[in-house]
């Protein structure tokens, strides 16, 4: 009786053990009696028939990410690489659905990835598919919204990770753009160069214009201060003529000017003429720079020339 009993205990305990079994959070177990699916279990305690009803499997409710690599070509005959990230997961009281009616649940997704992405990609260049990837995306997430729907799952988001060109494509299209950038570069530096010599040649033609304005002013107070000192000179001395008085202007001229480039630091060997004669070419020289001034009144500069003829005579 006592073999009896423990053998009870055993069983009942076995039966026990076998009839409850825990299923985790965010997790549904698919029960089945003699092959038959019976019912799903939530998360936490349940309860099954010993030795009738069995566990076939587990379905994870959380939200699952598949990356799909597909290598195609775009309208432009450009191979490249897209990589396509899946997000889905399986839908509420379609728990049957999802466990019995695909086999391999990634695999199908795979496949119908594949499908639109090289039914689409081909239909475009390289930059358009740069600029229209979420459009594939979008393609790919409505496409397997509609079939995946019928297997008992839904679809999160689709996501275009990752577009790889080949490497020669990409370094031909950086060596284009770098060509672009360079061309533009140059392009403007040209202007710059062009608008710094445009503005030098402004300011040189305003500073000649200045230094042009600066000589006559200099040369109309020369004459000014000439004409002066002759009047004053006549003035104060009478008896003198205009000739004496130039040539003694001149003479006190040309000696301050002597001075002047004996006492510069930076003065060269000058070679002047001194002979007797210079100082009459001066006197020339300025006589008909004043009258062509307007400096001297046309009468006043016969005379001097009178005078220096007769000057010249004696």
């Amino acid at each position: 009786m006592e073999i009896v009993s423990l053998v009870l205990l055993v069983l009942i305990i076995g039966c026990l053990f076998n009839a409850i079994f825990v299923v985790k959070q965010q997790t549904t177990a698919v029960v089945e009696r003699f092959g038959k699916f019976v019912k799903t279990a939530s998360p936490g305690i349940n309860i099954k028939i010993p030795f009738v009803e069995r566990i076939s499997g587990r379905l994870s409710m959380r939200i699952r990410q598949l990356d799909v690599p597909v290598e195609t070509k775009t309208e432009d005959n450009v191979f490249v690489k897209v990589s396509i990230s899946v997000q889905f997961y399986v839908l509420d009281k379609k728990e049957f659905e999802a466990f019995y009616k695909l086999d391999n649940t990634e695999q199908q997704i795979t496949s119908y990835v594949f499908d639109v992405v090289r039914a689409r990609v081909p239909k475009l260049t390289l930059d358009d598919l740069f600029v229209k990837k979420d459009d594939i995306a979008d393609a790919v997430k409505d496409e397997l919204t509609e079939i995946m729907g019928q297997f008992g799952y839904g679809i999160v988001k689709a996501l275009v990770t990752d577009l790889d060109p080949d490497a020669k494509v990409k370094a031909a299209m950086n060596e284009i753009n770098e060509a672009q950038r360079l061309r533009v570069a140059a392009t403007e530096k040209g202007e710059a160069e062009k608008i710094l010599i445009v503005k030098e040649a402004e300011a040189q033609a305003t500073s000649n214009a200045l230094r042009g304005k600066g000589i006559a002013d200099e040369r109309k107070a020369i004459i000014d201060g000439l004409k002066n000192s002759i009047d004053d000179f006549q003035k104060s001395i009478s008896g003198t003529g205009p000739m004496e008085v130039m040539n003694l202007v001149l003479l006190t001229q040309y000696f301050d000017s002597l001075k002047s480039i004996a006492q510069s630091n930076n003065s060269s060997s000058i070679f002047i003429p001194h002979s007797p004669g210079a100082l009459t070419d001066f006197s020339t020289q300025m006589r008909d720079a004043l009258l062509q001034a307007g400096q001297v009144p046309e009468k006043q500069a016969t005379q001097l020339k009178k005078n220096e003829d007769s000057n010249t005579n004696n």
